[in-house]
């Protein structure tokens, strides 16, 4: 029977009425769990009947609100009409005195002084939280007119127990069902009343005409506070419907407030955008539930072995609880037992003295001798026997101890790590340690994990670059190669340890970085994302360069040859007498062991904040070694490292200048970005790119990698990075990446590149 009606009906069909059925949740009051009538929307955007409302305020203590009689609709039938139509629960008498309180609810006539009336709370179901309505309560709710539509049209199609509606203009012997119902005249007609009372080219033909009902609602939606306005603007801002007078109010000034065509329109298209998507996913949504289906199935499975595992290890720990019970009773018996032995032995041999009666018999009668050689003779057995008699009880004492307190046990680290006993926890989210973390020739990355945080067999550490949308590659390891990188996540996997070193990246870009830990519970949470950006340019890799000569009593360079400290000696002191004859303190000279001949590269230092004077920058190598080898006087500016930009000699020629340095000194860096010049805070490291084809210098905030000053260098020769002291001072290369994990530094083996010959025109 069932085969023979699907294939009358057809499938569709059958299809779209289980959809229809399917729909009558959406159209259920969340109080009444009826289909809704009236219903009102609240500020939550939840749609409620409005008795339902109203009853729901009036249990809450509020005033009964006026309402509208219910309409005689066909969804309130004597048959199907809720009895709370019939009788409508009164408050209680403590909830009269709060009513009739002054300053209670709302009323005509409340007086300036009196202060705003309390805010009306409905207590949401579906939200589960209370929803303000304002203070004119549900008098702010607009009815959701779409939503009678379309119970209406619902109740039509299914027929659930609807009463036919008979037309209302029939004579009263030959009345016939309605047909057709007019919204302007609010009354239900059949085919030929209908007809009769709207003639053709009549202004009554062009009626609305919408299917048979006796709940005749408004066409359109009017202003709450002025009747007779209609909605026509929407404020996103707030966000409500507004009329023209309330769009005039202050308090939507400078809100976005647009036409409700505009508004109907971008919110059809969107909820139409995202019905075709949804529509167009189908197969998506079954496979989605397959793939649930299966979850739950393997949860189940999971479960179940997850208990016998849970059985397996407390039957381990019973099974070795009870061995170690018998091994420790077996020694607790040996020793009773050898213990039992002494001390029987020591009753024995305590027995034996009451044996020695007859001893002491004898001894007596042996005093009773008189002959002395016969008493001598006789008496000397005697004496060695009561001798040993008497130290016997003299030096008495147990063979054995007969307490057991060498056997007690210590169980209470065992209880309680049996009372903690519990399924072990995945790591928490490790904390990136961003002082430590940087990005330099290769990105090196620190964490730690949280005090509270069950230890992790191993880490996942993912990174990508920003800008790029995760997902949309194929993931890989480090070295996949640049083009996997463009495309999402790429992970290390089981990284031990707390750091771990990335390499082959791109160049100027902003990486972001997470971590998350691994033990036997699974992964654990994914740390806060951190952003690093990568230097613009490959990393050049140098040493301080001593072979020009240093002054051993004012520089002294480390043995790595990474670190230089100025130290004004005693032959600055010599020179103080002199300062009136126009000696001034002397500049001190470093070079890089590396000369750049092409390409873009950039490296990076650290200045001591108490520095007195240093410069930090690059020249052409041929003027670097004329200028350090000629004794200069530092208060000429005809000598001053920092004239290849801010000296007026070098303006007037085309060429660019020789040198290019930036000064430090005292906590502060002084960038000639103005004819005047201005000072900045001193960053905890200084970067340096340089770009030889263009000819340009760069230096950076290599913390943050903000660009500092920008100007010229003359690259027609190999050009060295160099850095001047003058006074006292430190300085240190920023250490490679790659030597962190190196067990000893590496030897120097970078010298000055095969130069180039001039460059020509």
């Amino acid at each position: 029977m069932c085969r023979t009606v699907t294939c009358f009906l057809g499938e569709d069909f059958l299809l779209w009425f289980s959809g229809m059925k399917s729909m009558e949740q959406e159209l259920q009051c969340p109080v009444c769990k009826g289909l809704v009538k009236q219903p009102v929307v609240l500020p939550c955007l939840h749609s409620v009947c409005l008795l339902c409302a109203s009853e729901v305020l009036v249990q809450s203590g509020y005033p009964p609100p006026d309402l509208p009689p219910e309409p005689n609709s066909p969804a309130s039938t004597p048959n199907t009409r809720s009895p709370r139509q019939a009788r409508r629960p009164m408050p209680k008498a403590d909830r009269i005195d709060r009513q009739l309180r002054p300053g209670f609810g709302t009323y005509p006539g409340r007086r300036r002084k009196d202060g705003p009336p309390p805010v009306m709370l409905f207590p949401c179901v579906p939200c589960g939280r209370d929803v303000e309505l304002g203070e004119r309560g549900l008098a702010e709710c607009l009815r959701n007119l779409t939503l009678e539509r379309i119970v209406e049209r619902y109740r039509h199609t299914v027929s659930l127990g609807s009463a036919a509606v008979m037309c209302q203009f029939c004579k009263p012997s030959q009345v016939q069902e309605a047909t057709k119902g007019c919204a302007d005249c609010r009354a239900n007609f059949c085919n030929e009343c209908f007809k009769l009372y709207h003639p053709w080219g009549t202004p009554r033909a062009q009626h609305e005409h919408v299917l048979p009902t006796l709940n005749f609602r408004p066409k359109v939606l009017s202003c709450p506070e002025h009747d007779t306005e209609r909605l026509q603007f929407y404020c996103k801002s707030c966000p409500r419907l507004l009329c023209a007078l309330c769009k005039l109010r202050r308090i939507h000034a400078g809100h976005k407030i647009i036409p409700i065509t505009q508004a109907y329109q971008t919110l059809k298209d969107k909820i139409s955008k995202e019905l075709n998507y949804i529509l167009s996913n189908q197969d998506t949504v079954l496979s989605q539930i397959t793939q649930l289906e299966n979850v739950v199935t393997q949860t189940e499975v999971n479960s179940v072995s997850a208990r016998e595992h849970l059985a397996q290890c407390v039957r381990e720990l019973n099974g070795l609880l009870a061995e170690r019970q018998a091994m420790l009773t077996q020694a607790l018996e040996a020793s009773r037992q050898k213990r039992g032995e002494a001390l029987a032995n020591q009753v024995a041999e305590r027995r034996s003295l009451l044996e020695h009666a007859g001893l002491l018999a004898f001894s007596q009668e042996l005093l009773k001798e008189t002959d002395p050689a016969c008493f001598v003779h006789a008496a000397r057995s005697t004496h060695s026997r009561l001798a040993k008699a008497i130290e016997s009880l003299q030096c008495f004492s147990l063979a054995a101890d007969p307490s057991f307190r060498h056997f007690q046990l210590d169980v209470s680290r065992e209880l309680k790590l049996l009372s903690d006993l519990d399924f072990i926890q995945a790591p928490l989210a490790p904390v990136i340690d961003t002082q430590r973390t940087l990005a330099y020739d290769q990105l090196f990355l620190c964490w730690r994990l949280p005090p509270d945080s069950s230890p992790a067999w191993h880490f996942s550490v993912e990174f990508r670059r920003r800008g790029v949308v995760p997902g949309g590659g194929v993931r890989g390891s480090v070295h996949g190669g640049l083009a996997a990188a463009r495309w999402g996540w790429q992970r290390l996997e089981e990284v031990t340890g707390n750091s771990a070193v990335i390499d082959r990246l791109e160049m100027d870009s902003v990486y972001v970085l997470r971590v998350r830990g691994c033990n036997k519970a699974g992964f654990g949470e994914y740390s806060e994302e951190v952003y690093l950006h990568t230097p613009p340019a490959p990393v050049l890799n140098f040493y301080l360069d001593s072979r020009w000569g240093l002054h051993a009593d004012r520089l002294v360079v480390s043995k790595e040859q990474r670190c230089a400290r100025s130290v004004p000696g005693l032959s600055l002191l010599q020179a103080a007498d002199h300062a009136l004859t126009s000696c001034h303190l002397t500049a001190d000279l470093l070079v890089g062991d590396v000369a750049v001949t092409q390409g873009r590269h950039y490296w990076a230092c650290s200045v001591e904040p108490g520095s007195y004077l240093v410069k930090v920058g690059v020249g052409l190598e041929a003027k670097l070694q004329e200028w350090f080898h000629l004794p200069q006087d530092m208060a000429s500016p005809r000598y001053d490292p920092d004239s290849g930009h801010d000296s007026g000699a070098e303006d007037a020629l085309d060429s660019p200048p020789p040198f290019s340095f930036l000064t430090m000194g005292m906590g502060k860096i002084y960038l000639p970005s103005s004819p005047t010049g201005v000072t900045y805070p001193l960053p905890p490291r200084l970067g340096v790119c340089l770009d030889f084809e263009k000819g340009r210098v760069t230096f950076y905030d290599a913390h943050s990698l903000r660009p500092l000053w920008e100007g010229p260098v003359d690259c027609s020769g190999p050009v060295c990075p160099a850095f001047c002291f003058i006074g006292g001072g430190a300085l240190q290369l920023q250490e490679l990446v790659s030597n962190r994990n190196a067990d000893q530094t590496p030897v120097r083996r970078v010298t000055i590149q095969s130069r180039v010959t001039k460059l020509t025109n």
